[in-house]
């Protein structure tokens, strides 16, 4: 019955009964109760009509919920339907919140007493003022500030306003409003802003009011990023500013605004002021925080507004510095206090806490790199080697002496800084022993992402730090190692961070200097390593020299001795049971030899066989304590090194020797097999030739061709295996039912069918390009693989054997035509089926399915064509199921895949005949996903569908209607002008909320910028974001193609710069000779 009396918007709504209603969904009653009073609220807020009550609510109600319901609905109805509305029902709900709040704000009880409710009608204000001002409320800030003069608590809220206003427009906006709209703000908020700036002057001069003043400070922070420069520099605000921070109250706040004043860059023009600014700051500092403070305790000990403070003071510094460093440069006196300011910086950077650090790393970061002058003289050799540590005569020009000056002034501080970041140097990638927090040496489970973009940011100013001083870095690095050796200074921390960064700083030295520094760091370490007792040390130091080893490839690669007893070092580390030991320890061994490989296969001097030789004799002891999948790494190595051997016979002669064992087992499994097969069936049996083939396929890993021997030995009985496993899975899903795909026993023999194809895959996908490999493989698959899958129930299909026929389809390309009807029988059908009931189960399945299928149109477009209209009627269900998908890279392989048909269809004879069918159907649901906020992460490709199809139209290419005569009796001059009007009443129907004509334009402007992407993109954003559907979410899905280039431009800047790049991550075949 309260139900029925609720809904019945007709006549105002009975408050106190709705008052009960919210009550009962926020209340401790029964589940029952709070369901359906959920469900009533629900039908309101979606009731179209129900705003209009929302007056008669706010003004009958004291229930501070019931407020915030009726204030949720009349939201929703600003942002998505405010310019639709009536102009007196704009202007009334306008009024109505502008009384409200100038009334419970003109009294200091009510404004405190109800401060939250005040906050959302702040907030709705500012949501109308998106809509109405400046075009129609001219008057909004000279009311404002009008109204701020008749009382303190009201001034107080207005700032509140202003400063939601500033976010609003400036930081919020991307993606909220479109370009135009935030423009117009951007210029209202500017030209209106003397009033804004007298008002905050006159409370800051004027007011004893702690709250009032807090308020204006907070609201001038939000606006001093983008005031026109007098407001700040030709007033008397920056004396004021200066004149609060010794305040302890508002000195945070200070702080915050002279912060933006800091970070603001316009040129010269506004010098002399800033370096009175900071000299004015330098005095006060010493007064609140004298030079001698141990900042780093400091921070520890104090409170939260102590070290909010110095967070704030870190922002402060690193944004003055960042922008006005240079101003300081220019006089004695300017440089003293330039050089306490970064000795209060650097005391900074010793605090621990990550954001702290974090805000102090990124400026070191700037700064060093702005030293080393990387960017402006890479065209200058001179300068060049001159930043390498070259003297080169006769050749330093002006800019090159004024370069070396800057380095003189901040010699100083920067090897306070190389000190700081050794002993503060984040943990690498690499390293797997870490310390838990109860203080014990452990192997890492989990790898902390923060952790290395912050190793990431510090390697690079490490290396810019070396570049600037290579003698410098040096010594400081070796003399914190001899503290290590003579335990004055032995922490694991302190060896950490020290090893750490000596690996950082690989490829930043010239050759014979590293050659020097290294065999001292090498030498040490081993050492330490033999003096030191106690397990978990031993632990700390073997990772530290795996860590250091595996860093400098070209000292390992000029020092045969060294990389030998390295090497062995390693197989002694591959018997420390220690966690994390082995895996470290087999890691650094494939890094070694993946960049060494070819010293492992000549004879070396004084060597009576090649290295490679010797192990594969000692192989059995040195692999007797690893883990299986350490053992597959292994032999991954050992397949790196025998890939480098020249000569045919040896690699075959290698070959055998590393597959003896596995072969050994494998041929003694296969000879019990065939006396009783039932042997297959043990457990233990099952395992062990899981093993077999995970070692073979680790092999073909690094091998590639050159498995090809290996392969064919094993290849046809590992096929019946592969049936018989298949035939057992089967029979047991059949008596077990769909339980039995769970049991562990049906998963070992899974394990052994997707290690047989993964084994197959990878040896295909590695081999040279060359069709008789193929010819060999790829026939006596078809029954066991394929047939296989079809005939096997859905839960006992492998995804590999997908994945599998989209390696070989890209491999041998056009070689395949005549397979892919039989692989289209076998797999198309029956994985649909499984795929597109839901967009859940078989996500494997899915991803690798629409890879084959673009496989096939890549390479075998051909086939396709030859597929009846039903079949391909089904490809293309298929392929829109697929970027319907919100699951991200099924949904791109589904773009791609349609992308590529679209240009392949369209040179194809077929071209009308697929577009007539197609063409429609694919424009109106890419528009579907494009609209779709779950879609986002799509738009670069939706964006390249809709050009595609807009450019095809307009070509001539089709030269048949592309409407249906049948049921579209207006015959339209061209198929233009169809698809224009079809888009038009298809967005039309889809977006209520945006008029005809606006529409209209917007597809109008598709087809007049269908040529040049990048406004064709922009006209789309503006479009999703006028929609509104994406106007309150994360939309940098939509820039991602901007910031991909970029990172491409960074990349080419990094290889410009030796030792940037790690000399293990870059390519070197040729290096190794």
């Amino acid at each position: 019955m309260a139900a029925e009396k609720l809904r019945d918007l007709s006549q105002p709504i009975d408050v106190p009964l709705l008052d009960a209603t919210v009550a009962a969904f926020y209340g401790t009653g029964s589940k029952d109760e709070r369901t359906a009073a959920d469900n009533i609220l629900r039908e309101l807020q979606n009731n179209p009509d129900m705003w209009l009550q929302v007056v008669h609510i706010l003004s009958n109600t004291q229930s501070l919920n019931t407020k915030f319901f009726a204030l949720q609905i009349l939201e929703g109805v600003i942002k998505y339907r405010w310019n639709v509305l009536p102009v007196e029902q704009r202007d009334g709900m306008k009024n109505y919140i502008s009384d409200v709040i100038v009334k419970l704000s003109s009294n200091e009880a009510s404004f405190r007493q109800e401060r939250l409710y005040v906050n959302k009608l702040n907030i709705i204000l500012v949501q109308i003022l998106k809509h109405e001002w400046p075009a129609r409320w001219r008057s909004f800030i000279p009311d404002l500030v009008t109204a701020a003069k008749t009382s303190e608590t009201i001034c107080e809220n207005c700032m509140v306003i202003l400063k939601l206003l500033s976010e609003e427009v400036f930081d919020f906006s991307r993606g909220e409003m479109t370009q135009q709209k935030i423009k117009e703000l951007k210029q209202s908020l500017n030209s209106e802003f003397q009033l804004i700036h007298e008002l905050c002057l006159y409370v800051l001069q004027a007011s004893q009011r702690a709250e009032l003043i807090r308020a204006t400070l907070a609201t001038l922070h939000a606006f001093l990023s983008w005031i026109p420069l007098g407001y700040i520099f030709e007033s008397p605000l920056l004396e004021i500013l200066l004149k609060f921070f010794p305040v302890p109250s508002y000195r945070n706040l200070t702080l915050q605004c002279l912060t933006e004043v800091a970070a603001l860059n316009f040129g010269d023009f506004y010098n002399l002021q800033y370096v009175k600014m900071y000299t004015v700051f330098i005095v006060q500092l010493q007064t609140v925080l004298p030079t001698s403070t141990n900042i780093p305790d400091a921070y520890a000990n104090g409170n939260s507004e102590e070290q909010a403070f110095i967070q704030n003071l870190a922002m402060f510094f690193t944004s003055f510095f960042k922008v006005h460093i240079g101003v300081l440069e220019s006089t004695q006196e300017n440089i003293a206090a330039l050089l306490m300011g970064l000795e209060y910086l650097l005391s900074i950077s010793y605090v621990d806490d990550t954001e702290v650090f974090k805000v102090c790393l990124d400026y070191w970061n700037s700064l060093v790199s702005e030293l080393f002058g990387a960017n402006q003289n890479l065209d200058n050799p001179a300068v060049t080697a001159n930043m390498m540590g070259l003297q080169l005569p006769g050749m330093v020009d002006g800019h090159g002496a004024q370069l070396m000056q800057r380095r003189q002034l901040y010699a100083g501080p920067m090897s306070k800084l190389r000190l700081l970041m050794i002993s503060r140097m984040a943990k690498p990638e690499e390293v797997l022993i870490v310390e838990d927090e109860n203080g014990n040496i452990v192997r890492e489970t989990l790898k902390d992402n923060d952790v290395l973009v912050q190793y990431k940011i510090m390697r690079e100013t490490l290396i810019y730090l070396s570049h600037l001083d290579h003698n410098d870095t040096e010594k400081q690095m070796l003399k914190k190692l001899s503290k290590q050796l003579n335990g004055e200074d032995w922490t694991w921390n302190n060896l950490n961070t020290l090893c750490w960064a000596i690996g950082s700083i690989s490829g930043s030295m010239m050759e014979d200097q590293e050659n020097r520094f290294l065999v001292m760091v090498i030498r040490d370490l081993l050492n330490l390593c033999e003096i030191t007792k106690g397990k978990d040390n031993k632990a700390v130091i073997a990772s530290n020299i795996m860590y250091v080893v595996g860093q400098y490839p070209r000292f390992l690669r000029a020092h045969w001795k060294f990389l030998k007893t390295v090497v062995n070092k390693l197989f002694e580390f591959m018997h420390e049971t220690h966690p994390g030991v082995q895996d470290m320890a087999c890691d650094t061994f494939l890094k070694i030899v993946q960049k060494c490989k070819r010293k492992f296969v000549i004879m070396q001097v004084g060597e009576s066989e090649p290295f490679v030789s010797e192990l594969l004799t000692t192989l059995p002891t040195t692999i007797a304590d690893l883990e299986p999948h350490q053992i597959h790494s292994f032999y991954e190595s050992v397949g790196c090194m025998i890939q480098a051997e020249p000569e045919a016979t040896k690699r075959e002669e290698y070959l055998q020797r590393l597959m003896h064992l596995p072969n050994q087992k494998w041929t003694e499994i296969i000879g019990q097999a065939r006396s009783s097969v039932d042997f297959l069936k043990d457990q233990d049996v099952i395992r062990t030739v899981l093993n077999i083939l995970q070692t073979n396929t680790s092999a073909a890993t690094s091998l590639g061709t050159h498995f090809l021997s290996q392969l064919s030995l094993i290849f046809l009985d590992m096929l019946n295996v592969y049936k018989i496993y298949s035939e057992l899975i089967s029979s047991n899903i059949a008596q077990g039912g769909p339980y039995a795909s769970r049991t562990s026993y049906v998963k070992l023999l899974r394990s052994v069918k997707r290690e047989t194809l993964k084994l197959i895959e990878t040896f295909l996908d590695k081999a040279e390009d060359q069709p008789q490999i193929g010819k060999q493989f790829v026939p006596p698959m078809m029954d066991p693989v394929l047939g296989d899958y079809a005939r096997n129930l859905p839960d006992a299909r492998e995804s590999e054997v997908l994945s599998l026929f989209a390696t070989i389809i890209n491999k041998y390309k056009g070689l395949m035509i005549d397979d892919v009807p039989r692989i289209f029988e076998a797999v198309f059908q029956c994985t649909l089926e499984m795929i597109t009931k839901n967009f859940e189960d078989y996500p494997e399945h899915r991803l690798k399915f629409f890879s084959l299928l673009r496989a096939i149109a890549a390479h075998c477009f051909r086939a396709l064509i030859l597929l009846s209209p039903e079949q391909l009627k089904l490809v293309m269900d298929s392929v829109m199921w697929a970027f319907r998908h919100t699951e991200r890279n099924i949904a791109e392989t589904g773009l791609n895949l349609l992308l590529e048909m679209l240009k392949n269809f369209q040179n194809s004879e077929f071209c009308n005949q697929f577009f007539r069918s197609y063409f429609v159907l694919i424009v109106q649901e890419i528009f579907a996903v494009l609209t779709d906020t779950f879609h986002k992460p799509g738009f670069k490709l939706h964006v390249l569908v809709l050009q595609h199809l807009f450019c095809l139209v307009e070509s001539g290419s089709l030269t048949e209607p592309l409407w249906d005569a049948s049921t579209v009796s207006y015959p339209y001059p061209s198929n233009g002008i169809f698809v224009r009007e079809y888009t038009i009443k298809l967005l039309c129907g889809s977006f209520p909320n945006i008029t005809a004509p606006e529409v209209t334009k917007f597809v109008n402007g598709l087809f007049e910028s269908r040529n040049d992407l990048g406004t064709f993109k922009n006209h789309i954003r503006d479009f999703l974001v006028q929609s509104k559907e994406f106007s309150t979410q994360d939309n940098k899905d939509l820039y991602a193609e901007e910031a991909a280039a970029q990172k491409e431009r960074e990349r080419q800047r990094m290889l410009s710069i030796p030792g940037l790049i790690a000399p293990n991550e870059i390519q070197d075949e040729m290096v190794d000779s």
